[in-house]
């Protein structure tokens, strides 16, 4: 909700999708441009990378997470898309 929020306060144009690893099915035509993985399920990262077929997979640092550090999480997006 606070990365909504942080997105629509800066005219950032996202949609999050916040799903459990098991729920996590053909994220490529779920038409998502990349996967942040929480801290908490980290020790998933290789399985998320298979099932995320070429989409790029980053894990959320649990000081940024725990802080809700949109800024900074942003700015891990930014790098994952090339921005």
């Amino acid at each position: 909700k606070n990365m909504e929020e942080y997105a629509q306060a800066n005219g950032i144009d996202l949609e999050i999708n916040a799903q459990s690893f098991s729920d996590l099915k053909d994220p490529a035509d779920a038409g998502y441009e990349c996967i942040l993985v929480g801290p908490q399920i980290a020790y998933q990262k290789d399985k998320v990378i298979k099932k995320a077929q070429g989409l790029p997979v980053d894990v959320i640092p649990m000081a940024n997470y725990g802080r809700q550090n949109c800024p900074a999480i942003f700015e891990q997006l930014n790098g994952l898309l090339g921005k």
